[in-house]
């Protein structure tokens, strides 16, 4: 039988992108059925005018929520699909995304979460370039999110063995997602497709927030694994010291500063530094000393 599926779309207030996103579901060719869920949270802009004209092809809502994890984690529990896919209102499936991903669970019923390839696309599609994806390793994962979130599709059995996404989480709800399923034996793989483009724009929520985002997932890291991996503490660092404004051509104080920021970092999430840690900011350390002598 034909795998059914169901996409769910969290939306507030992109109305510039929305239909993009929109028709790149409907165009979809599924063998099986096919449901659309947008929930959006009280749009004020074009939104829901551009819903109401694809009414009869999708399923909607415009409602006050606490947020995109809320709306995804509503939308997933109105659908019905065996397989379920999570498209934010201004990314995009890539034609036949959908079409590549059932026909491998289908011949891979053992799998419970399949990803793709993907491209980061800037306010006009556009590709700026490939998002890092890597094949499957839980290690690996929980130093680098390789996964792209709208070019992973997961079986309706991963939300009814490992429930919802963590809805207190506003940035990194995917990446805990894919560690709690990693750390319970969920089974994932890697299609060589490229799927989706994940948008990347100055005030999209990831971008305009790096220091929020980073403290998130420090956050979740130490609860999840009781210890921040050192590569997230100095990631952090180093987005504290760029909304500075300090740049990294400064070779005197942008290392001084992302050193201090990482010890930071560390004492605050881990009690402690690492070896590995302290190593590397003795050599950040004495690289800014030396360009400092050289003035």
């Amino acid at each position: 039988m034909p795998l059914s599926v169901s996409v769910i779309t969290p939306s507030f207030n992109q109305g510039r992108f929305i239909e993009r996103t929109i028709r790149s579901v409907l165009s979809q060719q599924a063998s099986g059925k096919l449901d659309y869920f947008v929930m959006d949270g009280g749009s004020r802009d074009e939104t829901v005018e551009i819903l109401k004209r694809y009414g009869d092809f999708l399923a909607w809502v415009s409602e006050k929520d606490r947020g995109q994890t809320d709306a995804v984690n509503k939308g997933i529990a109105r659908s019905a699909g065996e397989v379920i896919g999570w498209l934010n209102s201004d990314d995009i499936y890539y034609p036949g995304a959908i079409r590549a991903v059932c026909a491998y669970l289908e011949s891979h019923p053992d799998i419970d979460a399949v990803y793709g390839n993907a491209n980061h696309i800037d306010e006009q599609d556009r590709i700026i370039e490939p998002y890092p994806t890597e094949d499957w390793d839980y290690t690996r994962l929980m130093l680098n999110c390789y996964i792209c979130q709208p070019a992973l599709f997961f079986r309706r059995r991963v939300v009814e063995r490992f429930g919802p996404l963590d809805a207190d989480l506003h940035y990194c709800m995917d990446y805990e997602y894919w560690l709690r399923l990693g750390a319970g034996g969920a089974r994932f793989a890697r299609l060589p497709e490229v799927l989706a483009g994940s948008r990347l724009y100055a005030d999209n929520k990831t971008l305009g927030a790096r220091v929020n985002v980073h403290r998130e997932i420090n956050d979740m890291m130490r609860a999840h694994l009781k210890k921040v991996p050192d590569k997230w503490l100095f990631n952090y660092a180093h987005a504290v010291v760029d909304g500075q404004g300090v740049p990294r051509s400064d070779r005197v104080r942008f290392p001084l500063l992302v050193s201090m920021g990482s010890v930071a970092a560390a004492v605050r999430w881990n009690r402690g530094i690492s070896r590995e840690m302290a190593a590397t900011v003795w050599q950040w350390t004495g690289s800014a000393v030396r360009s400092a002598l050289k003035r």
